[in-house]
């Protein structure tokens, strides 16, 4: 799943804000679909499978052409009666509000309908911090001829008084909304930002641990296979963490060197980052990393954070250190 507290680079917008969007989408549509719009779920068989149709989309946005759109789904699914049903689901990420929009929700479903002999159903989800800007239709009217085109809209905002619903729901698009507002909220504080996105991270983890629930065996058998896929996939990110905390203890350690000794603040050090990655050192160990001069040391702290098992260190040792 893509990594949905990432959304925003430092203060600003990225570029690309769109693509996690389409992405979490894709992967969870009946989720966002029961979350965002309940009333318009109600009318789908789930039960049938359901289409992306990026071709026939492209098609139309090339010819509506009237600005930024971002993260912009149609969905071809099936109603309970048996009839086809196309959705189109726009995501306004927009910084203020646009003029436009409405308009361009009306573009884009009457392509649909022109080319394609297909009527639509359009669905916006507006996540831009305009609390007075609620888009719902476009419509003009002149005498003989008049038109009145209204869309479906939910304002991520306006869940700010539901933090506690969101907090207790098990939709992945719950988490979505809360690291959406989280940001909004934290833009002047990177510091509370940080807090919020280990919180949604552990939470998120906790649910699928929660629901997921596997027979004993193969949940042995999936922690073995993702004990292996981290050291295989991602030791680089679990490295840099704790190369951060080597270094930062590396520091302490010289501090701690004025009053005792850097050597042994550095043996201390060590000692507690072999016992993480390689599990338990006997004494035997212990006495021969004590044993190691202060250069030693020191490149066996930058060795261990790719030691995944006992066997690392021992091959180390037995090739740097002196009989």
């Amino acid at each position: 799943m893509t990594n949905i507290s990432d959304v925003y680079d430092g203060l600003r917008l990225r570029a690309d804000f769109d693509s996690p969007w389409k992405e979490i989408i894709e992967a969870y549509f009946p989720q966002a679909m029961h979350f965002f719009f309940p009333e318009t779920s109600a009318l789908i068989d789930w039960e049938r499978p359901y289409e992306f149709l990026d071709k026939e989309f492209q098609q139309i946005a090339r010819e509506a052409e009237q600005g930024k759109r971002y993260a912009d789904q149609l969905v071809k699914v099936w109603q309970t009666q048996g009839e086809e049903l196309w959705l189109l689901v726009h995501v306004e990420i927009q910084a203020q509000k646009e003029d436009n929009f409405p308009k361009r929700m009306f573009t884009y479903n009457f392509r649909i309908f022109d080319r394609f002999d297909q009527p639509a159903t359009s669905l916006a989800i507006l996540c831009d911090p305009n609390r007075e800007w609620r888009p719902s239709n476009y419509s003009y009217n002149y005498p003989n001829t008049r038109l009145n085109f209204e869309f479906g809209s939910v304002k991520l905002l306006d869940y700010e008084n539901r933090f506690y619903e969101l907090e207790n729901s098990d939709n992945p698009f719950a988490t979505v909304v809360m690291a959406h507002l989280k940001t909004q909220q934290t833009r002047s504080s990177p510091e509370q930002r940080k807090i919020w996105k280990f919180s949604l991270i552990r939470n998120l983890y906790r649910f699928i641990d929660w629901v997921m629930i596997l027979p004993k065996a193969l949940e042995n058998q999936f922690w073995e296979e993702f004990k292996q896929f981290e050291q295989e996939r991602t030791m680089r990110y679990i490295t840099t963490g704790e190369r951060i905390g080597y270094e930062r203890g590396k520091q302490e350690g010289k501090q701690e060197g004025k009053q005792e000794g850097e050597q042994e603040g550095q043996q201390r050090l060590i000692l507690r980052l072999l016992q993480k990655r390689v599990g338990e050192l006997s004494p035997e160990l212990q006495e021969r990393i004590q044993s190691l001069s202060l250069n030693q040391l020191e490149n066996l702290g930058e060795a261990l954070l790719d030691f995944t098992a006992m066997e690392d260190l021992l091959n180390w040792l037995q090739t740097n250190q002196s009989a």
